[in-house]
């Protein structure tokens, strides 16, 4: 995809949202790089932070939407496959360019992929395919891990943060989430405290957010049923989940690093 060459407005001090929005030492807008953008809870996400008036970069195997491409703030998308390696080093590659040596304040690996059959079966341990367990933790896990490592020297200038978008199903048997995806989201989980313990040195925070029942197109009639399970008595929306994603990133939560948060209106607790 070609870059889109569009007018970024500069920020002050004075745009700042409790010092969220601004780096005090270069007084530049932060900069967060998301995956997974072009629907579901990684769009929500772009819109929060391009909201609070940060640059963000984005990569997801479709295009943005074209009233999106209008975002000032939202200027630079790559599509990519971050189910294969070389892509997803292009991205990172591509990215870092874009960054020219500036500082990254927020990475969130949000791309997620839960395979099912075409009734819409749950996919076990016995009968799932490996090959498919294969690109589940690829994008799941492995993408994150090369994002990370990717990124760590441009989020170690902006004493940044990483969110793992992780999940309720890694934490328990769902009901409708298959064996590779919740094993791949544990996983991601205790990526989440290895990397925390590492970056940590580098003045880098690494947390976790786990979404429960969110109410997105990817969401069919099935899960109402499960709804009587939340205490809440809801599905979550995907501006829920962003905005506790944002919240990890900003100076509030800034002695808060290895940790996971629960965005299941209290399901996570049966």
């Amino acid at each position: 995809m070609q870059d889109r060459n569009v007018d970024k407005p500069q920020a002050t001090a004075e745009d700042a949202d409790d010092q969220h929005t601004v780096d005090l030492k270069t007084g530049d807008r932060k900069t967060v790089i998301l995956t997974g953008a072009s629907r579901g809870i990684g769009h929500a996400t772009v819109q929060y932070f391009s909201q609070k008036n940060w640059r963000v970069i984005t990569c997801s195997r479709e295009d943005v939407p074209e009233h999106c491409k209008r975002d000032p703030n939202w200027a630079d998308h790559i599509v990519t496959d971050l189910n294969d390696t070389k892509s997803t080093q292009f991205f990172i590659d591509r990215a870092n360019e874009i960054l020219d040596g500036a500082p990254l304040h927020a990475l969130v690996n949000n791309a997620a992929v839960s395979p099912k059959t075409h009734y819409k079966e749950r996919l076990g341990c016995l009968n799932g395919d490996v090959d498919t367990w294969r690109e589940v933790f690829e994008l799941n896990f492995f993408a994150p891990l090369m994002l990370c490592r990717g990124f760590a020297s441009a989020l170690g200038r902006g004493q940044g943060s990483v969110v793992n978008i992780t999940s309720i199903a890694g934490h328990g048997v769902h009901p409708f989430a298959g064996s590779a995806y919740s094993t791949s989201k544990s996983a991601l989980s205790a990526l989440t405290r290895e990397l925390s313990a590492e970056f940590a040195k580098f003045g880098v925070r690494v947390n976790a957010v786990a979404p429960g029942e969110i109410e997105t197109d990817m969401i069919g009639e099935e899960y109402e049923a499960l709804i009587p399970r939340i205490p809440m008595n809801r599905m979550g929306q995907p501006s829920e989940v962003a905005s506790a994603v944002y919240q990890l990133c900003t100076p509030n939560f800034g002695y808060v690093t290895g940790t996971e948060i629960f965005v299941t209106g209290g399901q996570h607790l049966y």
